[in-house]
């Protein structure tokens, strides 16, 4: 992505969980919002946003809103990102707990869902990666998720079947902005995908955590960071 092509924008109002309405030196223009997530910290009316220009014929929304700010912070809302970052990050060695497999592959199916990745190498258990976009940072602590999934508690229960089963199973959690210090399942928000992560780490699942290092708009994997996972009352 060119840094050159992305344009600051005013927020006017979101219309629906893919589209918002946003001003562009002084005019009004619809942009995609490439996050189903709610974001009601960073998404609201009279927010600071960049966008890029889309292409694609017949597109109704000619941009592409891709960061917003929280306070001095910038944020990476694009949920199509993390999973290039940290496929490019694995390559590059720069995730030691994933080093040594020689094949990377995108969207590997198993039971009823589809990963983000598996890794495979010689005499290694095949790796099966889900990746988790955070985008929410209340107090250092990053929260995920911002509203309710229940696409996401599948995942986590299949991936500890998935280790059951002979594979190496892991949930990756992608902080995209630099002020977390410690990560922790919102469980105000979803109880039971709290549960499930909890239910599926105790059967060999593996969950790592990772912030993101911003360089103006430039962004890559950053540094390693905690998570941290309270009791949960039964149901």
């Amino acid at each position: 992505m060119s840094v050159d092509s992305l344009i600051t924008a005013r927020l006017i109002k979101r219309l629906n969980r893919f589209a918002a309405l946003v001003e562009v030196e002084g005019k009004e223009e619809m942009a995609h919002i490439p996050n189903s997530g709610r974001m009601k910290d960073l998404l609201y009316p009279d927010a600071r946003v960049i966008i890029k220009k889309a292409g694609g014929k017949g597109r109704k929304t000619p941009y592409d809103l891709l960061f917003a700010f929280h306070g001095e912070y910038t944020v990476s809302i694009d949920s199509r990102l993390p999973n290039y970052l940290l496929e490019e990050a694995i390559k590059k060695g720069k995730i030691p707990e994933l080093s040594g497999y020689q094949q990377i592959n995108r969207e590997a199916s198993w039971g009823t869902s589809r990963f983000d990745l598996i890794l495979r190498g010689k005499d290694r258990k095949d790796c099966l990666i889900e990746i988790k976009s955070v985008n929410l940072v209340r107090e250092g602590v990053a929260l995920f998720p911002d509203a309710p999934t229940t696409r996401g508690r599948r995942h986590l229960e299949e991936l500890g079947e998935a280790y059951q089963k002979g594979f190496r199973a892991v949930t990756f959690f992608l902080i995209m902005r630099e002020d977390a210090v410690v990560f922790s399942p919102h469980d105000e928000m979803d109880p039971p995908f709290g549960r499930a992560l909890r239910e599926s780490l105790s059967r060999g699942m593996e969950i790592m955590v990772r912030s993101c290092r911003f360089s103006g708009y430039r962004v890559e994997v950053g540094d390693s960071l905690p998570y941290y996972l309270k009791e949960l009352e039964a149901p």
